[in-house]
């Protein structure tokens, strides 16, 4: 079936008790085993770090999008499994599918409950991640996850510590994975993949700023203040915040700051509906609205655009070209 490569980076899946709580300590090798592999599949392994994955930076991330375009510079690799921590997996999934232009698979996996445990979901994700590495081509890169197979694109962690952790709140399952077989339900579209960026001294700082009752353009303006190159608005509602956001955000634009507007609402698209502070005063005030990506991935999506060009007119471009693919096809099942 084919020749995969697995990253490790940590995460539950490599973690072990560290006498108050759990931290990733296993090394690839010692994943890798716990997983029995596909009928005809074969494993190669790159350990490329093993930490909890809320203390991934950008560097990090930087340095995993290098080692899958690395790995698949070899003609003779059939796919590539990422091991990672669950807790930022949507945003480093999201990352190298910004990237990546081949038609092999990139799949990231990861597991709720560490490894070693009786009840471990470990080793089932790794076999599932395998399996659909081994037997699906043009889609880009994918989370196998609980026997349900996402696209990087959209997909959350939305079960702090059940094991059916993912899912794309705004869109319908893009395929399943039982009995030794991946099953697609729908195509992602995917826009056309960002070069390979070159690796910053210092990768651009971009924050995250939420706005709810009682909110005020402080934190914003102290994120612009920090250095922030780009700045993630989460509002309420359809994309909404106050007057006194809109005239932070038209500040922070003429500064150069890249602004993206989200929501902190689980599923739907950022929309300009009301004034008065809202979607449609924060996008005439120069933020670029982020359709169905949600916060984590939004910032993601802005670090891709600041990476791609030192032009402020190009960085805007990027983004809206970024953020503008993200439909579906449905497919039978």
């Amino acid at each position: 079936m084919g020749r995969i490569v697995v990253i490790s980076t940590g995460g539950t899946i490599a973690s072990r008790w560290q006498g108050s709580g759990f931290a990733a300590e296993a090394d690839g090798q010692e994943v890798v085993a716990t997983a029995p592999l596909p009928e005809g599949v074969t494993v190669e392994l790159v350990d490329l770090f093993s930490v909890n994955s809320p203390r991934l930076t950008t560097a990090h991330q930087l340095t995993l999008l290098r080692t899958v375009h690395e790995v698949l510079a070899d003609p003779g690799v059939d796919g590539i499994v990422v091991t990672h921590g669950t807790d930022t997996l949507e945003e480093s999934a999201f990352l190298v599918d910004l990237h990546h232009h081949d038609a092999r698979s990139v799949v990231f996996t990861g597991s709720q409950r560490p490894m070693g445990t009786a009840d471990g979901d470990g080793p089932g994700n790794l076999y599932d991640a395998l399996l659909t590495a081994a037997n699906t081509r043009g889609l880009g890169v994918l989370i196998a996850f609980a026997g349900r197979l996402h696209a990087a694109r959209g997909t959350v962690k939305t079960q702090a510590v059940d094991l059916d952790a993912f899912a794309d709140p705004s869109k319908e399952l893009l395929g399943k994975i039982g009995y030794g077989k991946v099953t697609m339900l729908r195509t992602p579209q995917r826009p056309a993949a960002l070069a390979l960026p070159a690796m910053p001294e210092v990768p651009p700082r971009v924050d995250m700023v939420m706005h709810h009752a009682d909110g005020d353009p402080v934190l914003l303006n102290a994120a612009v203040e920090a250095g922030a190159r780009g700045i993630v608005l989460i509002g309420t509602g359809a994309g909404n915040a106050t007057p006194e956001i809109v005239e932070a955000v038209r500040d922070a634009v003429a500064r150069g700051v890249l602004v993206a507007l989200t929501t902190r609402v689980v599923a739907g698209p950022v929309t300009e509906i009301y004034t008065h502070g809202g979607a449609v005063d924060l996008v005439a005030a120069g933020a670029v609205p982020t359709g169905t990506l949600r916060a984590g991935q939004a910032r993601i999506a802005v670090l891709a655009a600041l990476l791609a060009s030192h032009e402020v007119g190009e960085r805007t471009r990027v983004l809206r070209e970024v953020l503008a693919a993200g439909g579906s096809v449905l497919v039978d099942a």
